[in-house]
């Protein structure tokens, strides 16, 4: 079962290898990085943990590329691969030794099907392949290498080698070749599910280590990382880690393992590692430092305690990274169901189909029938209603008919639409001529209405295009937007007409027996009441108010005195003989001085009569103008918009170039397909767990 585990992180590794490393991939798979200086022995660790030589070796960079590295025990046995490290020899052509041997063998997954039994050809590939992304030059690339090795001499792990941290640049590598190589690593060992195998030299101060400093950045407290000292065999005489060991230094949850390298003299004398890895046990068995604790030292020690922490992790990890290729799959399945299956149809069947789509978006977010009703802001229908309720009724209620009619302006009308002869009572002509005025101010929101209404219609089709399935056709998208437009504009001429006959017919026939309208006697009953107001007499005897007197004839006679001249309060003089020279009125007459009380009380009694009717009026607009709107712009919009755009658009000559897709669709569709299929075959993998 345990093996079972690590294969199958290693087939989903392999799996989602097409979508790399970066941000694409949906899934953190467990895995254990080895992060560690140039000089620090980090590949030198994983050959000795695999038992060959199969790394490319050099001074600078050498690793330029992650190297994925999966390690599959292949033995027939029931024997211990980690503590069976055994010799096996043989001899190529020439009669030289060698390890190659049918029971090992490495497969790239870029080269599948392939096996490699002579692991110097591993190396020889790796370097090619390296150079066929970098370059020969020092140039790095987080594209990985993925290798399989097979060998029943190895525990099945999966290990990432990542490129030596470096300082200095050095001959033609790039000046910011520090920042890239660290920016690398820290994409790796950032991703929680990552086991930090920090490789850092014993003879050298721990503090300063360069792994050991960039795990603890994304790993503070130690849970995921383990150490590992190389060079404890160059330590001064008398010195040890045993401190390190004890976590008495920098601790770490999973501890640190000493191990033994080979030097540059034993792998220029061909040392092989099977031989390294007998001195390094005897090493430790025979140092007074260690010998007690040899058990705990050495690569096959390592590489058991990377193959149970990997285990453990893959355990913890692996019911949330089933979830995560599930909940990725199916949101890349509906993105390519709504991006749509590679053109197959023929042109006009495609128009004639985006062109039903839009109509019925357009129908249904006018109506609030849409798949997807927001619950953050209005939208479509309910913005419109919010025009015609909130902005077009407070504003037609906010128009004042006195902010523009001033008293004196009353009092010239009532002389002017008098004509020749005074009326006595007050005129009927003075009060149409007045509010016929008034009514003609309703004209202006009413328009302005008309234009609110046509800019939320084109925040509906932004709306409507804004969705990823008319991104498909961007020339169709466009004509689509254009034709629309072009129709909503023509359409608004007849809308404002109408509405503005509306308006007409309010000003052309001022109906006074409306029945919610003042009638005349009750203004001049208010007005007389306001102006003359009678004090309520009680007859002491009976307690209940008395009759008010009737006006005496003298008090008729005062008034008539008072305004003995009709025009008495348009201009008066003193001086007797201008007056009776009666000079010729002057070219402009205004009606100026105090009001007699007879005007004063005309003037009011008009006063209540327009602001009677003008508020007939305005809940009359208020009501008939968004009917108005809504039947020649919004009902004959949603009428008609098909038969429009069918037929501009398939009058179009070149319909081909108006299906053509949008390349952003076809490449984002491509790896949409792509993601599926990787996740299908992610998904029937973890599925067999």
């Amino acid at each position: 079962m345990d093996e079972t585990l690590i294969q199958t992180i290693n087939k989903l590794q392999d799996a989602l290898a097409p979508l790399g490393s970066g941000s694409t991939s949906p899934v953190d798979l467990p895995q254990i990085t080895v992060v560690g200086s140039q000089s620090s022995g980090k590949s030198s660790v994983l050959e000795n943990i695999v038992g060959r030589e199969f790394l490319p070796r050099g001074t600078g960079i050498v690793t330029r590329r992650p190297l994925i590295l999966q390690l599959i025990n292949r033995r027939n046995s029931s024997k211990s691969a980690a503590s069976d490290l055994i010799d096996i020899q043989t001899t190529d052509a020439q009669g030289n030794k060698t390890e190659n041997n049918a029971e090992e063998w490495g497969e790239f997954l870029h080269l599948p099907g392939k096996k490699f039994y002579n692991f110097d050809d591993i190396r020889d590939e790796i370097v090619r392949e390296t150079e066929a992304k970098t370059g020969k030059n020092a140039g790095i690339s987080s594209v990985p290498i993925n290798l399989r090795i097979y060998s029943p001499h190895v525990l099945t792990l999966t290990l990432v080698d990542l490129p030596g941290l470096t300082k200095v640049p050095v001959g033609d590598q790039p000046k910011d070749i520090e920042k890239q190589i660290r920016d690398m690593i820290m994409k790796f060992i950032s991703k929680p599910n990552a086991i930090i195998l920090a490789v850092n030299a014993a003879n050298q101060d721990l503090a300063n280590s360069d792994g050991l400093k960039l795990a603890r950045e994304v790993d503070p407290e130690g849970l995921r990382t383990i150490g590992v000292l190389t060079k404890v065999d160059l330590m001064d005489q008398g010195t040890d880690v045993i401190d390190i060991l004890a976590g008495r230094v920098i601790p770490l949850r999973s501890g640190y393992v000493p191990v033994i390298n080979r030097g540059q003299k034993d792998i220029e004398s061909r040392k092989t590692i099977r031989e390294a890895l007998n001195d390094e046990r005897r090493f430790f068995e025979n140092h007074p430092s260690y010998s007690s604790k040899a058990h705990y030292c050495g690569t096959p020690y390592l590489a058991k305690k990377l193959n149970a922490i990997l285990l453990n992790h893959i355990r913890t990890t692996l019911p949330e990274i089933k979830a995560r290729i599930e909940t990725a799959l199916k949101k890349y399945q509906q993105e390519l169901a709504a991006l749509g299956p590679e053109m197959v149809e023929s042109p006009s069947s495609i128009v004639l189909s985006v062109i039903t789509d839009f109509c019925n978006d357009y129908t249904g977010i006018l109506d609030g029938q849409t798949k997807d009703i927001s619950s953050n802001e209005l939208s479509g229908g309910a913005r419109i209603s919010f025009v015609f309720h909130e902005i077009f009724k407070n504003g037609v209620y906010a128009l004042d008919p006195f902010d523009q009619i001033k008293d004196a302006d009353i009092r010239t009308i009532m002389y002017n639409s008098s004509g020749s002869a005074p009326s006595l009572f007050v005129g009927t002509q003075a009060f149409e001529v007045l509010v016929k005025q008034q009514i003609h101010r309703f004209q202006d929101p009413s328009l302005r209405c008309i234009t609110l209404v046509f800019d939320e219609l084109v925040r509906i089709l932004s709306q409507i295009l804004a969705q990823p399935e008319y991104a498909r056709y961007p020339g169709l998208k466009e004509q689509i937007s254009q034709i629309f437009i072009q129709y909503l504009r023509e359409s608004v001429l007849p809308t404002n007409t109408f509405v503005e006959d509306i308006i007409k017919a309010e000003q052309t026939y001022i109906n006074t027996a409306h029945p919610d309208l003042l009638k005349g006697s009750q203004a001049l009953a208010m007005v007389q009441e306001k102006l003359h107001p009678t004090p309520v007499q009680v007859d002491p005897k009976t307690g209940k108010p008395l009759p008010a007197p009737a006006h005496s004839a003298s008090s008729i006679n005062d008034e008539e005195n008072k305004s003995s001249s009709f025009f008495g309060g348009f201009f008066s003089s003193k001086n007797k003989k201008r007056l009776a020279a009666m000079e010729a009125p002057p070219s402009v007459l205004k009606a100026t001085g105090q009001m007699t009380d007879r005007e004063t009380q005309e003037t009011e009694v008009i006063k209540l009569l327009i602001h009677s009717y003008f508020n007939i009026v305005k809940r009359t607009v208020a009501d008939i103008v968004p009917k108005a709107v809504m039947l020649k712009l919004i009902q004959q919009s949603k009428n008609d918009i098909q038969k429009v755009l069918l037929e501009k658009l398939y009058g179009n000559k070149d319909l081909d170039s108006l299906v053509k897709e949008n390349e952003i669709t076809v490449a984002r569709r491509k790896e949409c397909k792509k993601m599926v299929e990787v996740l299908k075959h992610a998904s029937e993998i973890v599925s067999t767990v």
